[in-house]
């Protein structure tokens, strides 16, 4: 080891996902580990072991920092499978169904990411929140100006964050300020293809927003590019609502439904996430399943629009993956903790109770292994990317008393969970640095 490597160890209770740990009251064996004084040694941004404080203390070098943290839970750092950060100045706006919303407010929003410095200050917010609620890893959407795009990579590679990302394509139903040239959209993004994807820790996702604002021969450029670079990633929407479904169906006669456009034009792959999937039927489940995509269930953006209620358990019977996602704008938070607290509700209604073990399992591996990134990040093991994010269980009076009644691992998560929210956040940590701390001096 020589001399300029960056170490440092992270001791406190950590609990972290193996495995998928089911849907019971009990993880399934071996699918999880929780320890009470464990500790995370980094060294260069990885994780090099993730053992009983008292296993490695003996194997550590003179003079390491030791960040104590027994006062509080370690898990691996928050994913995020679908959100927009062009749209945060917008959450909260009185609510509207799907196409009034995209006209009414994020539509006029996003025309301001034409400008650079815009752009950039609208980047370093956005990250900003990210960090500040735990999150480390997202699938964003920018807007249709590539300049977004350059603004959102620069702002994530200064954080050394592992970020997947994409210029939004469209080239009708919208503004002119906001519709590409048919093919010129995608000759933008192959350009931010060469100068982003695979650089640090960014990854490129091409970013057609739905099928309403692309013609076909866009959606057709668009599959040619995947095509020929299976490694990109796709993302777009799918099914969120009735009336959303019905005006596909007008435009494309000729698909058999909704998912039909998309795979008459090579979209749907095992790199593919379609947002929201609610009014899918089995057929479609399956045939999404078949080719290894995914659905990013955004619970609170569907309450919020009142789309409807995403079937999960449905889609886990046909074997197609279901990732989680905030959707801010429409989202009503960034925090991966108010994220599972709308899947909790929205599997209340349905009749799927949703776990502790679930729903962090579903907000870290799981998020990694739709994403393709579950040999990077999602859990806490040697080998990995040392994303980490720290949460207080005693960042609120109720949350103290709460957890103080419980008796389990299982109720403290589930606890947690369903109570918390950005204060419960007291650090996170990117690529083996801090990169967020509640408790910070802030000067003014």
């Amino acid at each position: 080891m020589t001399m300029n490597t960056h170490q440092r160890l992270l001791r406190g209770p950590l609990f972290t996902c193996l495995d998928d740990p089911g849907e019971e009251a009990t993880p399934l064996a071996a699918t999880t580990r929780y320890l009470e004084d464990g500790a995370i040694w980094i060294v260069d941004g990885h994780i090099r072991a993730v053992e009983p404080f008292e296993v490695l203390a003996d194997q550590l070098p003179p003079g390491i920092e030791i960040v104590d943290y027994r006062d509080k839970l370690m898990m691996p750092g928050f994913i995020d499978s679908h959100v927009h950060y062009v749209q945060l100045d917008i959450m909260a706006s009185y609510g509207r169904e799907l196409l009034d919303w995209l006209n009414d407010y994020t539509f006029p929003a996003e025309c301001r990411f034409a400008d650079a410095a815009y752009a950039e200050a609208g980047a370093e917010r956005f990250l900003d929140e990210m960090l500040r609620v735990g999150t480390t890893t997202a699938q964003v959407f920018c807007s249709s100006h590539p300049v977004s795009v350059d603004s959102f990579f620069s702002a994530a590679q200064r954080r050394q964050l592992r970020m997947i990302a994409g210029k939004v394509l469209m080239d009708r139903h919208a503004p002119d300020a906001l519709t590409d040239d048919t093919l010129g959209g995608v000759r933008d993004s192959e350009r931010l293809i060469a100068d982003w994807h695979g650089r640090d820790r960014l990854s490129y996702t091409l970013t057609p927003r739905f099928a309403p604002t692309s013609t076909r021969e866009q959606l057709d450029a668009v599959g040619g590019v995947l095509n020929n670079a299976p490694d990109l990633y796709l993302q777009t929407h799918l099914s969120e609502n009735r009336g959303e479904v019905a005006w596909v169906a007008e435009l494309f006669p000729e698909s058999r439904d909704y998912l039909d456009v998309y795979e008459r034009y090579g979209l749907v792959g095992p790199r593919s996430t379609f947002a929201h999937g609610i009014h899918l039927n089995d057929d479609q489940r399956r045939r999404l399943a078949q080719r290894g995509a995914n659905i990013a269930f955004c619970p609170t953006s569907n309450l919020f629009l009142g789309s409807g209620l995403m079937d999960r358990l449905a889609c886990r019977d046909a074997g197609l993956t279901t990732s989680l996602a905030s959707d801010v704008g429409a989202g009503t938070t960034l925090s991966g903790l108010g994220t599972l607290q709308g899947a909790y509700q929205v599997g209340a209604l349905l009749g799927q109770a949703l776990t502790g073990w679930q729903g962090f399992y579903r907000l870290t591996l799981g998020n990694a292994r739709a994403l393709h990134l579950d040999d990077k990040i999602g859990s806490l093991q040697a080998g990995f990317e040392a994303d980490i994010v720290v949460l207080d269980p005693n960042s609120t009076p109720l949350m103290s008393r709460r957890l103080s009644q419980t008796e389990t691992l299982s109720e403290r998560l589930f606890a947690m969970m369903m109570l918390g929210d950005d204060r419960t956040v007291a650090a996170t940590w990117a690529n083996g640095r801090l990169v967020h701390e509640r408790d910070a001096p802030r000067f003014v």
